[in-house]
């Protein structure tokens, strides 16, 4: 009976589903694995021996490997999905390049990060990885500076929104209401892209953030996505 009790429970269906999505599964191995690159450094930091740093930077190394594995053919999906943006015209216009940006950034990025794939495991080196991954990461920064664009713009429209809601008629609570929601939903998504900002940000050289803050930011917006995610498949 307990054991049926378990295996039926909603939160167990739930998970499943979860676990069931590519995205579910990358957002938990993105966890551990900037979270495994912030407790390796605290370790460092702390004068830790070198057999108790090296587990958490191979778990930091290999759960890197296996995302880029899993991640490779994504760029189509991107590219897609800025050509459907471009053809949106009903859409506000700084939305709209906002978003054919932010898409052509992350094609590029896993373009370029799909180039290196076959030297990262090891089948063909090249001696161009290190600046195809070095381009990755700068493709990568553009399309976050996109998506910071549209969701700082976005708050703006929904203060804007706001401003002229009444909130003593029936429809203007509920407008109230949907304009809560959007603004969380932006507020969450402009604090994931900030943190994400810091790994390419950091990997070019553009600020001079340890691997600690990168790992923590990581995690923290590896968090987030896991919540999201979660979410949409309730």
């Amino acid at each position: 009976m307990v054991a049926d009790a378990l295996i039926y429970h909603p939160s167990v269906s739930h998970y499943l589903k979860f676990v069931g999505t590519t995205v579910g599964r990358d957002k938990l191995l993105r966890t551990i694995q900037y979270f495994a690159r912030f407790y390796a450094w605290y370790l460092l930091r702390t004068n830790a021996v070198q057999t108790s740093i090296a587990p958490w930077e191979q778990l930091k190394k290999q759960f890197g490997l296996v995302r880029k594995v899993l991640r490779a053919g994504k760029n189509i999906e991107h590219f897609k999905a800025a050509a459907v943006a471009a053809d949106a015209k009903t859409m506000d216009p700084v939305l709209r390049y906002a978003a054919v940006g932010r898409q052509l950034g992350y094609a590029g990025y896993l373009s370029m990060d799909l180039a290196t794939l076959l030297d990262a495991i090891g089948v063909r080196k090249s001696k161009n990885a290190k600046r195809l991954q070095q381009e990755a990461f700068r493709f990568w920064a553009i399309g976050i500076m996109f998506s910071i664009v549209a969701q700082t713009y976005t708050l703006w429209r929904l203060k804007q929104r706001e401003a002229k809601v009444d909130k003593k008629e029936g429809e203007g609570v509920v407008e109230g209401k949907r304009i809560v929601l959007e603004r969380k939903a932006a507020q969450l998504q402009l604090t994931s892209d900030l943190c994400d900002f810091t790994v390419p940000s950091s990997a070019l050289g553009w600020v001079n953030f340890d691997d600690g803050f990168v790992g923590l930011a990581g995690t923290l917006s590896s968090l987030i996505g896991v919540y999201t995610q979660w979410k949409k498949t309730a």
